[in-house]
C-alpha cells in the first residue's frame, strides 16, 4: 500500500475545533462564520455523503493500485519503470495541480470545479481499465492525478461552508472514517478482484470498480451541491505551475527513467535544469506575491522557519511513507512467488495499525504535536528496521506473520504522527495565510511520495540488475535488493524523528500567531 497524507490522516482542524479542543466544555459555542451558508440538517448530511465519497474513491484508488503492480506489470509486458510511473505519477500529477485545483473551485465555483474533477476521475478510471498497452495506462494515471487534484480541495470547502463550526468535528470525523476505509479496504479489495479475475478482467477491475461511483456522486452533487466561490477577482498563477512542473518532472524522469535507458549522457540535462527551475519558480513567486499577492506558493510563509523547517520533515517523512509497499510488493510477488491475495492480506497490517493509533493522535496530539510525529517517526523507523530483519534473515521462508507483523508496527507509527503532522507545520502561520499553508503542505507531501517512489527504485534496480525469473540466485538478489531499500525507509523515517525537535512546540495562544517573531523555532 503507498499511503500518503490525504489518505490516511485527518485534515488539520479548523481553528474553531481546535480552539474548542483546547477550552473547557463550557466555552462558548463558536459563531458562524460570515461565508457560511449551512443547508438544511437533511440535505447537509447527504451532501457530506457526496463530498466523502470523493475523498473515498481517492483514498481507495491509491491503495488499491500498490499491491497489483507486478500483476500489471506482466500483463502488458512492462518494465519496471512503467510500474513507477503508475504509482508515482498519480502523486506527481496531483501534488503539482493541487494548488491549482484550489484556487480553480475559488474562481469559476467550488460545486463547478469538484464536479469537472469527480467526472474526471471516473473517466480517467474507465481508461484505466480498458488500457491496452503501459503507455496508455501511465497517461491516464497522470489525468487521474490531476482529476483528484481538482475535486479533492473542495471537500473542505463544502464542509466548512456547508456545516455550522459546531459541527464541524463530526463532519470531519465522518471524512476521516471515509478516508481510513479506503486505506486499510484498498490493498484488500485490490488483492480480491484481481485474485477473483471476474469476467476475466484480471487487475483492470480495480479501475473499473471506480465508476458506479464515480456516476453516482456526479449525478448526485449535480442536483444537490450549490454552488459557491470566492468574491475576489481571478488570479491563478500559470506561469508559475509551468516553471514547477517542469522542475518535478527534470527532477523525477532520470531518477524513474535513468537504468532503464542505460544513463546515456543527455539524461543529465533535466537534472541539471531542475535546480535552476526550481530557483526561477522562487523568483517568480516573490515577484508575483509583490505584484498582486496570486502567487501559487505565497512566499511569506517561508518567513517562519519552522513552516520551512516543517516541510522539510514532511517531504523526508512521505519519501519513506509513499514507497516503503511498492518495492515490498515486488519482493513478495516476483521474488518469492507469493499470490496478490497473500501479498494484500500481509501489507493490509499497516493501514489497520494506523487505524488503531491515528484517533490517539488526532484526540490528544493537538498540543503536543511535536512529541507525536518524533515519536511516531521513531516506531516507523522500528517497524522498517524488523521488516528489513526479516527479510535478509528468513529468505525463501519469509511467513505472512513476519511481513504483517512489521508493517503493523510501521502503521502504529504513522498512525501517532501523520494525523497531526500538517497540523504541527502550520500551527505558527497566521489565520489569514492558513490554507494557503495547508495547500502547500499537502501538495509537499504528494510530491514526497512520488521522490521517495522513484529513489527506491532507483536502487532496487541497482541492486537487482533487472535478474531473470529463471536465475538460481533470484531470491538472494531480490533479498539484497529489498533489504538495501528498506534501509533507505528506515533512514528517513529515523532522520524524521531527529529533525523534528525543530517542529513547533506546544500550541501557543492565537494572539501569539499574530507576532512573526513568534515563529523563530521552538
Amino acid at each position: 500500500m503507498s499511503t500518503t497524507v490525504q489518505e490516511t490522516a485527518l485534515p488539520a482542524p479548523p481553528a474553531a475545533e481546535a480552539a474548542e479542543a483546547a477550552e473547557p466544555a463550557e466555552a462558548a459555542e463558536p459563531a458562524d462564520p460570515p461565508q457560511a451558508h449551512p443547508a438544511p440538517p437533511r440535505l447537509r448530511w447527504l451532501l457530506l455523503a457526496v463530498v466523502t465519497g470523493a475523498s473515498f474513491l481517492d483514498s481507495l484508488d491509491v491503495n488499491i493500485v500498490t499491491v497489483v503492480l507486478p500483476a500489471v506489470q506482466r500483463d502488458l509486458g512492462a518494465d519496471f519503470a512503467t510500474a513507477q510511473w503508475t504509482l508515482a505519477g498519480y502523486a506527481l500529477a496531483f501534488s503539482l495541480s493541487l494548488i491549482t485545483g484550489g484556487r480553480l473551485g475559488d474562481i469559476h465555483g467550488r460545486k463547478r470545479v469538484f464536479l469537472a474533477g469527480v467526472a474526471g476521475f471516473t473517466l480517467a478510471s474507465a481508461a484505466c481499465g480498458f488500457a491496452p498497452n503501459a503507455e496508455l495506462l501511465v497517461a491516464a494515471r497522470l489525468v487521474q492525478g490531476v482529476a483528484a487534484a481538482l475535486m479533492v480541495p473542495q471537500v473542505m470547502s463544502v464542509i466548512v461552508t456547508l456545516f455550522r463550526p459546531k459541527e464541524w468535528p463530526v463532519a470531519f470525523a465522518v471524512l476521516g472514517a471515509a478516508l481510513t476505509l479506503g486505506s486499510v479496504g484498498g490493498p484488500l479489495l485490490g488483492g480480491l478482484l484481481t485474485g477473483l479475475d471476474l469476467f476475466g478482467l484480471g487487475w483492470r477491475a480495480i479501475f473499473l470498480v471506480n465508476l458506479p461511483l464515480g456516476l453516482l456522486i456526479t449525478g448526485l452533487g449535480a442536483g444537490l451541491l450549490p454552488e459557491n466561490r470566492h468574491e475576489g477577482p481571478p488570479r491563478l498563477d500559470l506561469p508559475g505551475v509551468a516553471l514547477l512542473t517542469a522542475a518535478a518532472f527534470g527532477l523525477m524522469y532520470p531518477l524513474v527513467q535513468g537504468r532503464e535507458q542505460g544513463w546515456p549522457a543527455w539524461m543529465l540535462l533535466p537534472a541539471l535544469a531542475a535546480p535552476v527551475l526550481f530557483l526561477l519558480f522562487a523568483r517568480h513567486q516573490r515577484r508575483r506575491h509583490a505584484r498582486d499577492g496570486s502567487a501559487l506558493v505565497p512566499p511569506p510563509l517561508f518567513a517562519r522557519r519552522s513552516f520551512a523547517a516543517g516541510l522539510a520533515v514532511t517531504l523526508l517523512a512521505f519519501t519513506g511513507i509513499g514507497s516503503l509497499a511498492l518495492v515490498l510488493t515486488y519482493h513478495l510477488q516476483y521474488g518469492l512467488g507469493w499470490s496478490v491475495l497473500r501479498t494484500a492480506l500481509a501489507t493490509a497490517a499497516w493501514p489497520v495499525g494506523i487505524a488503531v493509533t491515528f484517533q490517539i493522535a488526532w484526540r490528544h496530539g493537538t498540543r503536543r504535536g511535536r512529541l507525536f510525529v518524533g515519536a511516531g517517526a521513531a516506531v516507523m523507523a522500528a517497524g522498517s528496521l524488523l521488516l528489513t530483519a526479516a527479510v535478509r534473515s528468513a529468505g525463501a521462508g519469509l511467513s505472512w506473520w513476519q511481513v504483517a507483523g512489521a508493517e503493523l508496527v510501521v502503521g502504529f507509527g504513522m498512525g501517532l504522527c501523520s494525523p497531526v503532522l500538517a497540523s504541527v507545520v502550520l500551527s505558527e502561520v497566521p489565520p489569514q495565510d492558513s490554507g494557503a499553508g495547508s495547500g502547500v503542505v499537502n501538495a509537499v507531501t504528494q510530491f514526497g511520495s512520488a521522490v521517495g517512489v522513484a529513489v527506491v527504485g532507483a536502487i532496487f534496480l541497482a541492486v537487482t540488475g533487472g535478474v531473470a525469473a529463471d536465475a538460481p540466485d533470484r531470491i538472494d538478489r531480490f533479498c539484497s535488493a529489498t533489504g538495501a531499500t528498506l534501509w533507505y525507509n528506515a533512514g528517513a523515517f529515523a532522520l524524521t524523528a531527529a529533525l523534528s525537535r525543530f517542529l513547533p512546540g506546544p500550541a501557543r495562544r492565537p494572539e501569539d500567531l499574530a507576532d512573526p517573531s513568534q515563529g523563530a523555532l521552538a
